[in-house]
Formats: structure tokens, C-alpha cells, sequence
């Protein structure tokens, strides 16, 4: 059963939230809101703070969640560096794949991707869908895009995704990557104009009908 960090462990969560702050902020187009939006990390097993090299870890089952924000993994780290950057990694197990889920700004999408490792790049605001990666766009409740590969970077400065070298399987020998791209929704056809009315000439006044 996940257990929800208690006061008792506010030096502990005080650290990780200044972390986590870095991934909340990472995509430019996700949903601004979730900035200001508590945020609640849950995890099996307690969780360690190294003060010295500034890295919180997180084991078992970890679920991070901030508003629109979802990442589950297995194991999470999370590193500030010298530079005030921050950077995180989330491991899956060998059963499920870490996970990663956010609503985009403006607009109805979402985007969702899972791999065998997500990491984050404060620095060069990047995240890394790193092993049997796979990245989708919702919008609404349908699959509007889907990318699949062994490595997807989704450069957040740029809003591009690129996706590099496809896992071999006896369907997919030659590691081939595949993207999966829905058509743009036709524009609402305009409304049929009204049928005309020929127009009769007045009548002069005094004239019966």
C-alpha cells in the first residue's frame, strides 16, 4: 500500500519537492497550472536524501502526482546540480515500465509515454524515453499520434519529439522506428446558404393584391 509522506518527514519532502519542481516545469506546452498545484509523492519503501551529492531517491511503486502531472516508476532519483539544474531518472521494474503522463497548455491533449527509463534534463529541458519507448498524443480520449522506438527525446524548447532506432522483435527484425500520425480534423463545412427568394416588384399604393 503506497504510504503519503507525514509531517514528521518534512525535512525529507521539503528537499524533494525543491527537485521535483524541475520535472514538473519540463515540457513548454504542458499545463501551466500544475505549477501551482500541491504535490504529493507516494512510494512503498522509505525514501533517502544524500545531502552531500544532493540526490533523493524514492523506491517502490513511487506515484508522483502535481495536478495534471503523473509519473510512476519503479525507483526515482533526483539530482540538483552545481549549476542549480536539476536532472531526474525514473526506472521501471521488469513488469511495468516507468510512466509518464501530462496535459498540454490551451488545449484538449494529452501527453503519456512509458519506457524502461525516463529521464529528465533541467539543463537542456529535455526528456529521454530511453528501452521500448513509447510516446502518445491525445486528444481527448483518442490516440491522435503514436510514436514507438528505443529512444524518444521530446525537446522541450523546440516542442519536438525525435525518435531513434526501433526495438528488434520477429515482427520488427530490422529495429525499424514507427510514428503513427492522424490526419488534422477537417475544418466544420460552412452552413448551406439559405435558398433564395425572388424579390417581386412593389406594388404601386391603391393597387389591390
Amino acid at each position: 500500500m503506497p504510504i503519503r509522506l507525514t509531517p514528521a518527514l518534512r525535512p525529507f519532502a521539503a528537499a524533494a519537492a525543491a527537485l521535483l519542481l524541475g520535472v514538473a516545469a519540463c515540457p513548454a506546452a504542458a499545463e501551466k497550472a500544475d505549477r501551482s498545484k500541491p504535490m504529493v509523492v507516494e512510494a512503498d519503501r522509505p525514501g533517502t536524501v544524500d545531502l552531500q551529492r544532493q540526490v533523493v531517491v524514492f523506491n517502490g511503486n513511487v506515484s508522483i502526482t502535481q495536478g495534471t502531472l503523473v509519473i510512476r516508476a519503479e525507483r526515482v532519483e533526483l539530482r540538483e546540480m552545481p549549476d542549480g539544474y536539476r536532472a531526474a531518472t525514473a526506472l521501471g521494474s521488469a513488469g511495468r515500465q516507468a510512466s509518464y503522463r501530462q496535459k498540454r497548455d490551451g488545449v484538449d491533449e494529452t501527453v503519456e509515454g512509458a519506457a524502461d527509463r525516463i529521464d529528465f534534463d533541467g539543463r537542456a529541458q529535455t526528456l529521454r524515453f530511453v528501452g521500448n519507448g513509447s510516446v502518445r498524443r491525445l486528444r481527448g480520449a483518442a490516440v491522435a499520434d503514436e510514436i514507438t522506438g528505443a529512444l524518444i527525446v521530446w525537446d522541450a524548447n523546440a516542442e519536438l519529439f525525435s525518435v531513434q532506432g526501433g526495438e528488434t522483435s520477429a515482427a520488427n527484425p530490422g529495429g525499424r522506428v514507427r510514428a503513427v500520425l492522424s490526419p488534422r480534423a477537417e475544418p466544420a463545412s460552412a452552413p448551406a446558404a439559405a435558398a433564395s427568394v425572388p424579390l417581386l416588384p412593389s406594388r404601386a399604393l391603391g393597387e389591390k393584391r
